[in-house]
C-alpha cells in the first residue's frame, strides 16, 4: 500500500481475496481507489476528501475501500483506470464497475456517494458492468503493408503543433518514441519537438525531465519526474544526437545520466520516481530558495520494465559516446534484473525491501527485459542471449493467445482473470524480438513478432501518433532492418563505429560468426550482404549504399 493511505482517515484494505471476500460476506460495493507516490492530485485528494471525517465515515461504513498503488500493479490500473490518477472506481464485489471518475472533491464525493448507494440498493450486483477492453479480445486483423508507416506518418504531420512543437493541441507529453519513429521520417519535427521538450520539461536545476504540461504551450508542467519518462527521453536525446552530432541533443541526455544516476540511483537499481506532492514549491521557487525547501521524495521501487528502459537507453547512450558512467550503471542495473528479477526466464515486476513483491510474467517486463538484453549484446558484447531467449520463450510460452499477446496471466482477483491485449505492448514485445532474432539467426522469433503485429493491421488506419512506434516495427518487418555484422571484439574501433552509423533502428552484431573474413564488418540488408569493410571509413561508404 502506498504512504498516501496512512494519511487519510479512510481505513484502506489492501488488494487481495480477503477484501474481497469482505465485500461479499457483508454485501457491500468496493470502492478502489487508484493512487501513485508521484502524483500530486492523489495526495491532493488524499487531504482534501478521504481525510474529511463525514466521507471517510460514510466511505467506512458503506464499502469495502480498497488501494492500490497503480506502478506495483499495472493489471490492476489497465482496467480500471478511469483516464487518470486519482481514480476513484466503485465495484460490486465480484470486481465488475459500477461508476467511476477521477479527482472528487467533498461535495463531488458525496454526491457519487449517495448516487452508487441508490444504485446498489435498487440494482445490488446487477449493475455492474465489464469494460469493453475486456468484453470482446478479438483482435482487428489485417495484413501488413507499407501503407501502415505511410499512414502514420500522414497522422504524424497532420496533427503536429506547428508554433509549439509537438503533437495535439491539449496537454503535451514528451512522446519519445513518437519522436523516435519521426527522427527516420520527419527528422525536423522531431528535433523540433525535442527542443520544446528541453526548454519546458527539463529541470535546470536539479536534473530529470518533469512528466507533461497541462498546455499546449508547455506551461502549466506536472513536476512529477519518473524513470520510464526520463529513461525513454535519454534515449530519445541520445537517437537525436546521433543523427546531428549536435550539443544541443547530447547534453540534455548527459544530463538525464546525472539525474539517474545521481537522485534515483537506490544502491541497486533505481527508484520509480520522483514525488511531486509535498515537494512541489522546491520546483516552484527561485533557485536561491531551493535549499530551504522541501526536496521531493523518491519511490526507491525498482521496477523490471522501467529499469530496463533506463539499461537500454544508458547503454545507446554510451554507444555514441563512450561515456564510461552510462555503461556502469546500465551494467549494474541489469546484474540487479538478471540477479533479483528474472529466474528461469520468468521476470517479476518488483521486490521490496519489505518483502512484498510483485506479480510474475508480464508482457510489458519481458518486452523490456528483453530489449535491454539485446541491446546489451550489441553495445557491450555481454554474453545475454540465453537469458534473453528464455525471457521470450517465457512469454510465447504463457502470454501468447492466438497470434496476440495478452498482458499477464489469465487470473487473479477482479477483472484481472479477463485477458487485456496492449497494443503497445504488443508492438514492443514484437520489436524486442525482431532483434532477438536478428542476433539469434532463429527466425521464429519474426514470425511471432510479425503475427503480432498483423494482429492489429485492421485497425492501423485509426491508430494515432502516440502508437506511431507501431509503424517503426512493421517498417522494420516488411523492409528488413539494417544489420551491421562485425567481425571484430566488442569496443574495437570498427565495432564502435558500427554502432554510430545513422541508423537508429538498425542492429549491430559483434563477434559476427560465418563471414569469411575477420577484423572486418559486413553489412546486411535481408539477404543482400555487402563486400566486407576494414575501416570505418568504408564501412560508412557502406552503410550509405545499403540505405539508398
Amino acid at each position: 500500500m502506498d504512504e498516501s493511505a496512512a494519511q487519510t482517515r479512510v481505513e484502506w484494505h489492501e488488494w487481495g481475496p480477503d477484501a474481497f471476500e469482505l465485500a461479499a460476506e457483508e454485501g457491500k460495493p468496493i470502492l478502489l481507489s487508484l493512487s501513485a507516490t508521484w502524483c500530486s492530485h492523489c495526495h491532493e485528494m488524499d487531504r482534501e476528501t478521504y481525510d474529511e471525517p463525514r466521507i471517510a465515515a460514510n466511505v467506512n461504513d458503506g464499502f469495502v475501500p480498497v488501494r492500490v498503488d497503480v506502478d506495483r500493479n499495472p493489471r490492476v490500473r489497465d482496467r480500471y483506470n478511469m483516464g487518470g490518477f486519482p481514480s476513484n472506481v466503485f465495484l460490486t464485489p465480484d470486481g465488475e464497475v459500477l461508476t467511476g471518475s477521477g479527482y472528487l472533491g467533498e461535495d463531488g464525493m458525496r454526491q457519487v456517494i449517495d448516487s452508487v448507494r441508490r444504485m446498489w440498493d435498487e440494482k445490488g450486483a446487477a449493475a455492474g458492468r465489464v469494460p469493453r477492453s475486456v468484453q470482446d479480445n478479438d483482435t482487428p486483423a489485417g495484413e501488413l503493408t507499407e501503407d501502415i508507416e505511410i499512414q502514420l506518418l500522414g497522422q504524424i504531420r497532420e496533427s503536429y503543433d506547428e508554433r509549439n512543437g509537438g503533437w495535439g493541441s491539449a496537454e503535451k507529453f514528451p512522446m519519445p518514441r513518437t519522436i523516435e519513429f519521426a527522427l527516420k521520417r520527419e527528422q525536423e519535427q522531431a528535433l523540433r519537438s525535442l527542443n520544446a521538450v528541453s526548454a519546458n520539461l527539463l529541470d535546470d536545476y536539479a536534473g530529470g525531465f518533469f512528466r507533461f504540461a497541462a498546455n499546449p504551450d508547455w506551461s502549466g508542467t506536472h513536476h512529477e519526474k519518473l524513470l520510464d519518462t526520463n529513461a525513454s527521453l535519454l534515449r530519445a536525446f541520445a537517437n537525436a544526437y546521433l543523427y546531428t552530432g549536435k550539443d544541443e541533443y547530447r547534453q540534455p541526455a548527459e544530463a538525464t545520466v546525472d539525474y539517474l544516476t545521481g537522485t534515483l540511483w537506490n544502491g541497486d537499481a533505481f527508484g520509480g520516481g520522483q514525488a511531486a506532492g509535498a515537494g512541489a514549491s522546491y520546483y516552484t521557487a527561485e533557485p536561491s530558495d531551493r535549499e530551504s525547501a522541501e526536496t521531493p521524495t523518491v519511490d526507491e521501487t525498482a521496477f523490471a520494465d522501467w529499469n530496463a528502459l533506463a539499461v537500454d537507453a544508458l547503454l545507446t547512450y554510451h554507444a555514441y559516446t563512450d561515456d564510461e558512467t552510462a555503461r556502469r550503471y546500465a551494467e549494474r542495473t541489469l546484474d540487479y534484473l538478471t540477479a533479483e528479477l528474472v529466474d528461469d526466464g520468468v521476470v517479476t515486476h518488483f521486490r521490496a525491501d519489505d518483502g512484498t513483491e510483485g506479480e510474475a510474467g508480464l508482457l510489458v517486463d519481458h518486452a523490456r527485459v528483453l530489449s535491454a538484453l539485446t541491446r546489451a549484446r550489441e553495445v557491450l558484447g555481454a554474453d545475454t542471449l540465453d537469458t534473453a531467449q528464455a525471457v521470450a520463450d517465457h512469454a510465447i510460452d504463457t502470454l501468447l493467445v492466438g497470434d496476440s499477446f495478452v498482458d499477464g496471466p489469465r487470473e487473479g482477483l477482479g477483472l484481472l482473470d479477463r485477458p487485456l491485449r496492449p497494443l503497445d505492448g504488443n508492438v514492443e514485445f514484437a520489436d524486442a524480438l525482431l532483434d532477438l532474432a536478428l542476433l539469434t539467426g532463429e527466425d521464429e522469433y519474426r514470425e511471432v513478432a510479425a503475427d503480432a503485429l498483423a494482429a492489429f493491421a485492421g485497425a492501423a488506419d485509426r491508430f494515432g501518433v502516440r502508437i506511431a512506434a507501431y509503424g517503426s516495427a512493421v517498417s522494420r518487418l516488411l523492409y528488413d532492418p539494417l544489420v551491421i555484422a562485425v567481425t571484430d571484439e566488442p569496443g574495437s574501433d570498427l565495432h564502435r563505429a558500427a554502432l554510430r552509423m545513422a541508423d537508429h533502428e538498425k542492429v549491430v552484431v559483434p563477434n559476427a560468426t560465418g563471414y569469411a573474413e575477420s577484423g572486418a564488418a559486413y553489412v546486411v540488408r535481408g539477404e543482400s550482404v555487402a563486400d566486407p569493410a576494414y575501416d570505418p571509413e568504408t564501412l560508412s561508404r557502406r552503410v550509405s549504399d545499403a540505405m539508398e
